[in-house]
């Protein structure tokens, strides 16, 4: 997607090799019309799937799963990090480690949500060591669900969680696949999912 890959390269911030900070504009403060565009693009790449619900994580994931579910018209479930008191119905639950935050946390779908029969997209807002996708794939897996993607809207391609997730036989759509960076130098990798 060549606009939100000249907003990375204009308002992202190379930290270092293997960290980008977009949280000028998708991640801590959003742009509305953008995040709008990339669940447009999402929907429209996973169009003839299906899809009867979009799941994410919170909480970066989660405008980006509503931009997707408000343009395919159906649900949005998010994973919760921390079970709350409200939720004390039966949940599917996957540990997951954060390489951002550099811990590992239980995340939790309630069964209520996920159900054998749902086709699923998962949408997330990066794509690099692929823990976090890997444990909503076994969330959607223990439900019965059909997965039948994972768009992420920026992929560090140079991290392994695409091959990871490939090995699972998971098709991956992501809208700005970064090859290399450094020292302010983005590189990226086209793909079909990248031309709009």
């Amino acid at each position: 997607m060549k606009e939100l890959q000249e907003r990375i390269v204009r308002d992202g911030k190379v930290l270092s090799e293997s960290v980008l900070k977009v949280d000028a504009f998708l991640n801590h403060q959003v742009d509305p019309q953008l995040t709008m565009k990339i669940g447009a693009r999402f929907a429209e790449l996973f169009r003839e799937e299906n899809v009867t619900k979009v799941v994410t994580i919170e909480a970066s994931g989660i405008h980006f799963a509503l931009a997707t579910s408000y343009a395919l018209g159906v649900p949005f479930v998010y994973a919760k990090k921390k079970k709350a008191v409200t939720l004390t119905e039966e949940v599917y639950s996957a540990k997951v480690h954060s390489f951002t935050r550099q811990e590992t946390y239980q995340i939790s779908v309630s069964k209520q949500y996920l159900q054998a029969g749902d086709r699923v997209l998962i949408v997330d807002d990066f794509l690099a060591t692929g823990a976090a996708l890997i444990g909503l794939a076994q969330i959607v897996k223990d439900a019965g669900a059909h997965l039948v993607g994972i768009g992420a809207v920026i992929e560090k391609s140079f991290q392994e969680g695409r091959g990871l997730l490939e090995k699972q036989g998971i098709r991956i759509e992501s809208l700005a696949r970064i090859q290399s960076m450094s020292s302010g130098q983005i590189h990226f990798i086209e793909s079909a999912a990248t031309h709009a």
